[in-house]
């Protein structure tokens, strides 16, 4: 589609599918939930919340997290049999190929003619990257914390065992409930809690570094639409960014 804006010429081009954009939305409010649940959790004594309201918030951030996880899966899966700007060659910053694009896009912005690409800029896909491998570490620890915490799936039955050390009697694990230790043993739940102290730190810290990039990633969204008027934002709803000449992608 081409219409004209201000005497320019822009040509409308197709780029991200449905999936990739159901994928973004569905994964921010996935991320702004356990975001808030999460900094209560971090703060529960100071905010005066109770071990039952702990809990409770506990298992909501689980519970989001399962389908933040399943979001984030399936994205995973879609980078193989998306479109071509939904794949992973054109979403990560691997390859030869993406040094030698970055370094001219990094010259071209100095001279403030900076390409248009119809997919992610170079300086685009190192952020999605970086935000990929921060998102998979919160999904990872996130589900062995779950385990250890909550006893949920796909890991708590195997640590209720160890904590409650039921093995294959598996009628001490009835009545076991988050917060409660009159049926674990001592040394089965130190053990296990000391296996889950470097996934809480992995956890806490990649949490902090999720929220340090977040705003860098809006900041340069916005300056990019506001340089490049190419409907940067809007793509995420529409699927389609314009151009007044033709992409270098």
């Amino acid at each position: 589609m081409v219409r004209e804006v201000s005497g320019e010429t822009l040509q409308a081009y197709p780029v991200w599918d449905a999936t990739t954009r159901w994928f973004h939305w569905i994964n921010v409010l996935c991320v702004l939930l356990l975001a808030g649940i999460g900094v209560v959790i971090l703060n529960a004594g100071a905010l005066g919340v109770s071990s039952d309201g702990k809990v409770t918030l506990k298992t909501i951030h689980a519970w989001t997290g399962y389908v933040f996880a399943l979001n984030l899966c399936w994205r995973f899966v879609w980078g193989f049999f998306g479109n071509r700007y939904a794949r992973w060659g054109a979403a990560l910053p691997f390859g030869g190929a993406w040094f030698r694009e970055l370094k001219l896009y990094l010259r071209s912005l100095r001279s403030g003619d900076a390409p248009h690409y119809r997919g992610h800029n170079p300086l685009g896909r190192l952020m999605v990257g970086l935000l990929f491998l921060l998102l998979s570490a919160q999904m990872i620890t996130g589900l062995v914390l779950a385990g250890t915490d909550l006893y949920l799936p796909p890991f708590g039955h195997e640590f209720a065992e160890w904590a409650t050390g039921a093995g294959e009697d598996h009628s001490k694990l009835v009545g076991l409930k988050p917060g409660e230790k009159e049926l674990l043993d001592p040394e089965g739940y130190a053990a296990m809690r000391e296996l889950r102290t470097p996934f809480i730190t992995v956890h806490k810290w990649s949490f902090f570094a999720l929220m340090a990039l977040i705003p860098i990633h809006i900041a340069a969204v916005v300056v990019g639409e506001i340089r490049e008027r190419s409907g940067l934002i809007s793509a995420m709803f529409t699927g389609a960014k314009v151009f007044p000449r033709k992409p270098r992608d």
